[in-house]
């Protein structure tokens, strides 16, 4: 039976094109606005289709087809068993083969808050966890271990940027990454509370970078000051936040 261009297409076959739309978007570092544009559809269109709110249609998926210059109907798997790994549509709706390149330790580098001068340095693994369906993250080597952070990623397609979220009882940490470099180093911004003297916490803001572990041979972890070996390239690292464009401070 041929199906007609508005034809809806299955569920199964639907959810197994959406995942491979958003592979080939993680790919081509496109945004979800500029595949409408190519493919000549509406952004409310593809938005739903992808976040699984409605099925594609035969002729909005071969409109994807022509724009991305791949074809969806044929590599998309017939059964739902095949589709798997898909993150809560809150976290920004990604499928685990779209988000591998993200997956590894990073060495992460933002001031310090009680030493102006020394960069707090500790590592940052991001993972897939099954039982979340999505990515988390976790923080060890840090030297204020009572202060080591989990929680969530969420990937945002019309951005491009990536957010580290903390939630505990309510309490929020973010943390926003631009796109990567050609390294994979990613820097953006941290939005905090610092601990001040007793039980007193202050909102706090710095710049922070993550750097690939594997591309720094002898990592320095805890507060490293202007006499250590990698001083330097730790703080030419947070200064490309603010020299780059990355984040933006601005005074009251």
């Amino acid at each position: 039976m041929t199906l007609a261009p508005e034809a809806e297409l299955p569920d199964e076959q639907s959810l197994a094109i959406a995942a491979c739309v958003r592979e080939a978007l993680a790919r081509r570092r496109m945004s979800r606005q500029q595949l409408a544009d190519k493919a000549r559809i509406s952004i409310s269109t593809l938005e739903k289709a992808l976040s699984g709110r409605r099925p594609f249609t035969l002729a909005t998926t071969i409109r994807l087809e022509e724009a991305l210059e791949q074809p969806l109907r044929a590599s998309a798997p017939a059964s739902p068993v095949a589709v798997t790994g898909l993150a809560p549509e809150a976290l920004g709706a990604y499928s685990r083969p779209a988000v591998t390149w993200l997956e590894g330790e990073y060495l992460t580098l933002r001031p310090s808050f009680e030493d102006p001068a020394a960069v707090y340095a500790y590592r940052t693994e991001i993972v897939w966890d099954d039982a979340a369906s999505s990515l988390v993250f976790r923080e060890a080597a840090r030297q204020d271990a009572e202060f080591t952070q989990r929680g969530a990623v969420s990937l945002s397609n019309q951005s491009g940027h990536t957010y580290l979220i903390t939630n505990e009882l309510g309490q929020f940490r973010l943390i926003i990454l631009g796109r990567p470099a050609i390294g994979g180093e990613m820097y953006g911004m941290l939005t905090t509370l610092q601990v001040g003297q007793g039980s007193h916490l202050t909102p706090a803001a710095a710049p922070i970078a993550f750097v690939p572990l594997r591309r720094v041979e002898q990592p320095a972890f805890g507060r490293v000051g202007p006499d250590a070996a990698a001083y330097d390239e730790y703080r030419a690292a947070l200064a490309r936040v603010t020299d780059k464009g990355f984040a933006r401070f601005f005074a009251g």
